[in-house]
């Protein structure tokens, strides 16, 4: 049975209700007499309105600006993170002295080759609130159960806390490659001159592995610029934002923030979507020239040396 029925002047009789639904081809969307638009629209041509939109009302605009100052941070942390995690097990693996190298190595690799879908769903059902295991283990240590999906500074921490997760072994694995490349060499004379383990990695093994790790750390921002994926799976982008005109969550980044707008529940912003996709676009061809310039100029200092 159809929803709609169609009447004179390309009007719709909603039968649901009885409501008469009128076209706007200003706008591209049927409109009822209280002003509610009926979505999916259709395709007509209104310039630069979806850029005034985002510019322009303070629904949209602020919590974009909220949304892309946590992009930074999440893309940035994630890397920082990972590649802690990651050089740090690396170089403890690399110590001579350490029996089972085998063993550790094939438990630390595993998050790796776990399709990181599974791994996301699995840590949803880990840090539910009611029944999740990481709130019993902390209710029995410390008598307290962490709102890790409705406190948005604890949802962001949450994310955090998987995707390093997810990309410690990649960064393992390279530091573990690069590690190999040092002169043992130099370290053995930094050694008899006294200087210390600490003093050791961080003036003579870290600036030499830095070079090599530095396209790949720009790649991993890139990549988790637009991780959708993390997002969608794990928070769905909630807590939501209070009083946006678009829907917008505290732990979204810009690319689940569009595709929310453009292919949510109640949302079909699809023009919107493509401005917000544009915009993104270009930040991203900037940052990345940037970093580019950055490794560029890093490169020639070293070669002047």
């Amino acid at each position: 049975m159809p929803d709609y029925r169609e009447l004179e002047d390309d009007q719709l009789e909603r039968i649901a209700d009885g409501v008469i639904l009128k076209p706007d081809h200003e706008q591209g969307f049927y409109f009822a007499d209280n002003g509610e638009r009926i979505p999916p629209g259709w395709y007509v041509n209104i310039g630069w309105n979806n850029f005034d939109r985002i510019f322009n009302s303070a629904g949209i605009r602020e919590p974009m600006i909220g949304i892309f100052i946590w992009t930074v941070v999440f893309a940035t942390a994630s890397v920082a993170l990972t590649f802690s995690v990651g050089l740090a097990l690396g170089v403890v693996l690399q110590w001579e002295h350490l029996r089972g190298k085998a063993i550790y190595r094939i438990l630390l690799i595993l998050p790796y080759a776990v399709p990181s879908f599974i791994s996301i769903l699995v840590f949803r059902g880990l840090f539910n609130q009611n029944f999740g295991e990481i709130n019993l283990i902390l209710e029995g240590l410390f008598g307290v159960r962490p709102e890790w999906f409705t406190d948005a500074n604890l949802a962001r921490t949450m994310i955090l806390i998987v995707n390093t997760w997810l990309g410690y072994p990649y960064m393992m694995l390279l530091a573990m490659g690069f590690l190999q490349g040092v002169p043992q060499d130099h370290k053995k004379a930094a050694a008899l001159e006294g200087a210390s383990a600490s003093r050791v990695f961080f003036k003579i093994t870290l600036p030499q592995i830095l070079p090599p790790f530095m396209p790949l750390l720009i790649a991993s921002f890139a990549f988790n610029f637009n991780n959708m994926v993390l997002v969608l799976l794990l928070t769905r982008g909630l807590p939501d934002i209070v009083g946006t005109t678009v829907p917008a969550g505290q732990t979204d980044i810009l690319a689940s923030f569009t595709y929310r707008i453009a292919f949510g529940f109640s949302s079909t912003e699809f023009g919107l979507a493509g401005a917000i996709t544009l915009l993104i676009f270009v930040l991203v061809s900037v940052i990345s020239y940037v970093n580019f310039v950055a490794m560029r100029r890093g490169t020639e200092k070293r070669v002047d040396r």
